[in-house]
């Protein structure tokens, strides 16, 4: 295992201080999907297994691989120059060097993020997730990638993490493939309706937040963004790269406030090497236009709906000759949210759903 591998594992791999949870569990809460990847391919060169190997819990709905023009625009830095700034909290310097257009789709998202309601949940709410998703796999022989068929992902997380959290996930990689056969003292009895429990949350944090971590979180982007520096040093293949994928983790499957969600997308737009791609497309076949970073030999996207400015979903693109997810062009994964809303029980669909 080379050292971006490790650092990789140790960042997705829970700590000690919370032994209690299991690395598939921290998975399953997190919905760190795009990231996922990197982790099985760093598990899979240690086992040397051959045939399809299947990737867990990346985001994508549509069983199809797209390459994508080689023109302009497809993540293609505009002409800007580069500002230099000092973030005293994580003794490094960094550039904010986003492209122009990157800068502004993410302060139009920001914006309407800014104007929504407050949904202003109580304790012992649930903040609901909905979407579509899709698994890459790899063909260890060929050396091919594929994604599987689209399925619906659906998580409910307790606000202040005091309550167990419920995921239902359909296709062979939903609850009733994981959950346990035994109880074990203290925790309740498997779910009967293909749901699996999300453990409790005594410690959220910025790589594991309930609602109220991000509720707490500042709402000015510089100091967020040094926040997330410092908590943050260390980890992933480089600063900057671990930062955007950060910001993915607590836009994906959580509710933040609008306050707090403007913050993350404005603070993002500081992140160097963030690029514009002109159209690109979620889970669900919607089209949009993205910000994207590049680690390695993927490129993540948030996508966004052109004329609001919402977040759809993400996509991971592959860019680097020679990658086991298969040749640049290819799509590796991809997600859609279809809602996000509170709701009073877990495991329960809203009545009318939003997103």
């Amino acid at each position: 295992m080379n050292e971006d591998e490790r650092a990789e594992l140790d960042r997705l791999v829970p700590g000690p201080a919370r032994p209690e949870l299991s690395a598939d569990r921290h998975r399953l809460l997190r919905g760190h999907l795009m990231s996922e990847i990197r982790e099985t391919k760093a598990v899979r060169a240690r086992r040397g297994r051959l045939g399809w190997v299947a990737l867990p819990a990346l985001a994508g709905g549509l069983a199809l691989a797209v390459v994508l023009s080689s023109g302009g625009g497809e993540g293609t830095p505009a002409s800007q120059p580069q500002a230099q700034q000092q973030a005293s909290q994580q003794g490094a310097e960094t550039l904010n060097a986003a492209p122009v257009g990157a800068v502004q789709l993410l302060t139009q998202a920001a914006d309407t993020a800014a104007g929504k309601p407050d949904p202003k949940p109580g304790k012992n709410q649930f903040v609901y997730v909905d979407s579509l998703v899709a698994f890459a796999g790899v063909n260890m022989a060929a050396g091919e990638s594929k994604i599987d068929p689209a399925h619906r992902r659906q998580i409910w997380l307790s606000v202040d993490g005091s309550q167990r959290g419920v995921l239902k996930e359909e296709g062979d990689r939903g609850g009733k493939a994981t959950a346990p056969e035994k109880t074990k003292a203290g925790e309740p009895a498997p779910r009967t309706d293909g749901g699996i429990w999300v453990e409790s949350n005594s410690a959220p944090s910025l790589n594991y937040p309930t609602y109220d971590y991000l509720a707490a979180l500042p709402t000015d982007p510089d100091a967020l963004l040094a926040k997330i520096y410092a908590e943050t040093k260390g980890k992933g293949r480089t600063p900057d790269q671990e930062a955007f994928v950060t910001i993915g983790d607590l836009l994906r499957e959580q509710l933040a406030p609008p306050a707090v969600s403007a913050a993350l997308y404005r603070a993002a737009a500081k992140i160097p090497g963030v690029t514009v791609v002109d159209d690109s497309v979620d889970a669900s076949g919607r089209h949009g236009v993205a910000v994207a970073h590049v680690d390695g030999d993927t490129r993540t996207e948030w996508i966004f709906d052109p004329k609001t400015h919402e977040f759809l979903g993400e996509r991971l693109v592959v860019v680097g000759e020679g990658s086991d997810l298969g040749k640049p062009g290819t799509v590796a994964g991809h997600s859609a949210v279809l809602a996000r809303t509170v709701v009073d029980q877990a495991g329960e669909a809203p009545k009318q759903q939003n997103a």
